[in-house]
């Protein structure tokens, strides 16, 4: 029974042992138990347990405390922690016993004194270097359970390990304007690492919006209400003595964008429209622009109209305006955060077209120094309204931007003197002009210019040669100087000197009695061996002289002919039908050769003009036809040889008539066309060919295809019955030839054939003089009403067929057999 309760319970009563087993008790309470023997004669009195007995397991001492761990080590402590044992042996873990062995030694020391309950001990006092062993006992009311299993050995010694960092944020993060975001993540490294956040390579302090919060394993920056000005490169910099990690994140704040940069130009304004331009935003809120939004307003009332919200160019026309009538402008950038404030332009009165000035002609550049250019220019087409302004740029040959030389203005002069240029460097220099509508195109960019004074003498002229020579002249001929010494050629020197001699003789006294670049020097002796030297001569002076290679024997000579073909004497000359024929070649030669012209080993045509000069030839025809065309040779001869060249001449021209045109397959809707190509297609390729059909009664011929390359053509829509001619022409760049027509007409009928064979010929009766036969229509009739069927009777053996009778019915008897 409990022992609270009056009431007994049996347990059993069928037990024959002198020990029993009480199950179903509830632990924590307190039972008393009796017990009574029987026999066969009845029960005996109960024996009692003299005191209550409280349910509850038998105490021992507990099990080993599990999960002994090592949790630092520096070189002189050692700190462990570890875990309750699985069973505390029936009562509560009084306190835990922690021992160490130092290696080397057999017995392990007690290293607590105190009673210790904490399951975590920091060992301290140790000696570096030192190596022990550790484990660790629990205790309850019963005594000191088993010890748990001994740590590897630890040596003392300071702990290091490189840093590590787990972010919680992405690379990229986009936050809108008035929002926090924080970047979080998680660190550790032995020594504890110093963390460092910088945005941009600058160290990020903490404000009333950034807070900085790190814990020894968390790591945090948040900013509150976020502004466009937070967005850049974050960097979280976690680092010891033994490394660092970092981590980054781009954060973009984004917001609306800013408004759009003014002023807002007015590049035409017309009686009826007008187009505007400006500037993007200063600052697109972080995302790219999407769209601007533009509307007009008339000057004298309140209500904007929309112009456009679909545009991403930064210029728009404004359409519908009303002549007279002053407008404003005002423009919203967008993006996907929302829509600027907008800019609003001036007004602008909707009148006649004016617009920017035009482009100036290319720019004359004078007078240029070694730092300094004179740029000049001729006034352009103002667009109608003044010019108040040029804008001279200069660049590098090399560069790519333009920079402007001045900003003050330049007007209404239109030259300008440049400074500050480099020495040495190549420039070209542009002018724009400006009206109080804008600026205007730049003109071309001037020739290229080098910046140094032009004051060095020439370089000597290069390539001197003797091209020609009598018996008391030579000819000389040279290429000028590579280096004009920034000061244009004046002319040039000729000297000359008998071979023997020493004194140089000038050939002319002035250097700008030789402007070009060759020149006859006479009155020299025949039979004599002469020296020639050049000099070029500009502003600074006569240059170092260049010497003609081999000294020259003053005689007459005798050269053979020589062509020197121009471009049109190429193999092949094309001109047009109508055109002028231009074939023309330089003739050298010693005496001068006699020239002839041919064609096809013919004489020329007479209406061709032939010129002769002294240095060429020139045949020239006017108003070209396709006959002019053929194989012209010119010929020039003198006694020292002669020498011939062809060219092939084509004048092209509309093409022939096409050949042999062939009708097929009529139908009564169609007909097949076919052609061959024109014998003469005028010097250029068929590029189509037109085909025309005409109704024999109809006095007007209708294209039926004008587009096809193919010489070959399926006439369609043809009306049963009617009679057609049809007519073909070809046509190349130069215009359509003449047509080849169809010889008679063609009828649009089905055309005719044989019908087939009769079938299941079969004989009905025999008599002995006659047959009778019966056959069934044949498949098809050919394209007619079938008219009758013919009979044919071949005797056995024979071998021709004898024909008895042509009957209008499916049967028929023959006799006379």
């Amino acid at each position: 029974r409990e022992s609270d309760h009056r009431a007994w319970t049996p347990v059993t009563c069928t037990v024959t042992r002198q020990n029993a087993t009480v199950q179903g008790l509830t632990e924590g309470k307190a039972y008393f138990f009796r017990i009574a023997a029987e026999n066969i004669i009845g029960m005996g009195p109960f024996t009692e347990t003299t005191k209550e007995i409280v349910i509850k397991d038998p105490i021992t001492v507990p099990d080993r405390p599990e999960d002994l761990e090592v949790k630092a080590v520096t070189k002189n402590s050692v700190t462990l922690t570890w875990n309750p044992p699985k069973y505390n042996g029936g009562s509560d873990i009084t306190m835990y016993v922690l021992e160490s062995r130092l290696i080397g030694k057999e017995k392990f020391h007690r290293v607590t004194k105190e009673k210790m309950l904490d399951r975590k001990y920091t060992v301290e006092g140790l000696k570096e270097g030192d190596t022990y062993e550790y484990r660790v006992s629990a205790c309850n009311i019963v005594g000191q359970g088993k010890p748990s299993f001994c740590t590897k050995p630890i040596t003392c010694k300071d702990e290091i390990a490189p840093p590590t960092l787990d972010l919680d944020f992405r690379d990229k993060l986009i936050v809108r304007v008035g929002e926090a975001f924080s970047l979080t993540g998680r660190y550790s490294g032995k020594p504890a690492p110093k963390v460092t956040w910088l945005k941009d390579d600058n160290v990020v302090k903490e404000d009333d919006r950034t807070k900085i919060k790190t814990t020894p394993t968390t790591l945090c920056l948040g900013i509150l209400k976020s502004v466009r000005e937070d967005s850049g490169k974050y960097c979280v910099t976690v680092e010891n003595s033994t490394g660092s990690r970092k981590g980054f994140c781009q954060v973009n704040v984004v917001d609306r964008p800013s408004p759009p940069v003014g002023p807002v130009i007015f590049d035409e304004v017309h009686k009826d429209h007008m187009v505007v331009s400006w500037k993007p935003p200063l600052d697109d809120g972080g995302s790219e622009i999407t769209n601007y939004i533009i509307e007009k307003k008339d000057a004298h009332k309140d209500l904007w109209m929309p112009v456009t919200s679909a545009t991403v160019k930064t210029t728009c026309k404004i359409p519908k305006l009303l002549e007279g009538r002053e407008y404003q402008i005002r423009i919203y950038a967008e993006n996907l955060y929302g829509i600027s404030d907008p800019l609003i332009s001036d007004e602008m009165k909707a009148k006649d077209r004016f617009r920017v000035p035009d482009a100036p002609e290319q720019p004359i550049i004078k007078n240029v120094t070694k730092d300094s250019a004179v740029v000049v220019w001729n006034k352009p087409y103002d667009g109608g309204k003044p010019i108040t302004n040029y804008i001279v740029e200069k660049k590098e040959t090399m560069a790519t931007r333009w920079v402007k030389v001045t900003k003050d203005p330049i007007f209404p002069s239109t030259q300008f003197k440049v400074p500050d240029l480099l020495e040495g460097c190549e420039y070209e220099f542009r002018v724009s002009a400006e009206n109080e509508i804008g600026v205007g195109d730049p003109s071309p960019p001037s020739k290229p210019v080098f910046a140094r004074d032009p004051i060095a003498k020439p370089g000597p002229p290069v390539n001197p040669e003797a091209v020609d020579k009598t018996r008391n002249s030579v000819d000389l001929t040279w290429q000028p100087p590579r280096r004009d010494g920034n000061g244009k050629i004046i002319g040039y020197l000729v000297e000359y000197q008998k071979v023997g001699d020493e004194e140089w003789k000038k050939a002319n006294l002035a250097a700008d009695s030789c402007p070009e670049t060759k020149y006859k020097v006479t009155g020299l002796t025949e039979g004599l061996t002469y020296k020639f030297r050049v000099k070029a001569v500009n502003a600074a002076g006569e240059s170092e002289p260049a010497y003609v290679p081999d000294p020259v024997e003053v005689k007459d000579r005798l050269e053979p002919p020589e062509l020197i073909l121009d471009a049109n004497m190429a193999r092949e000359q094309h001109v047009k039908a109508g055109d002028t024929l231009r074939l023309s070649a330089v003739i050298k030669g010693v005496p001068f050769p006699k020239v002839t012209w041919k064609k096809e080993d013919h004489e020329v045509s007479p209406k061709a003009d032939i010129e002769v000069t002294g240095v060429g030839s020139k045949l020239e025809i006017r108003n070209t036809v396709h006959e002019d065309g053929g194989i012209y040779s010119l010929t020039v001869e003198n006694p020292a040889g002669s020498k011939t060249v062809s060219v092939k001449v084509v004048v092209l021209d509309k093409p022939g008539p096409p050949r042999n045109l062939q009708i097929s397959e009529v139908r009564s809707d169609s007909c097949y066309l076919t052609w061959m190509e024109p014998e003469d297609d005028g010097g250029s390729v068929i590029t189509n060919y037109v085909v025309e059909r005409k109704d024999v009664a109809s006095a007007q011929w209708v294209a039926i295809s004008s587009s096809s390359k193919k010489r070959s053509h399926l006439a369609k829509y043809l009306i049963e019955g009617t009679q057609y001619l049809f007519r073909v022409a070809a046509e190349n760049q130069f215009g359509r030839g003449p047509y080849v027509e169809t010889i008679k007409p063609i009828k649009a009928i089905d055309p005719l054939h044989p019908p087939g064979p009769p079938k299941n010929l079969h004989h009905v009766d025999v008599d002995k003089t006659e047959v009778s036969l019966a056959w069934n229509r044949p498949d098809r009739d050919g394209g007619a009403e079938i008219t009758g069927y013919l009979v044919e009777y071949q005797e056995d053996g024979a071998d021709e067929w004898t024909k008895f009778q042509t009957v209008p019915m499916l049967d028929c008897v023959v006799t006379g057999l």
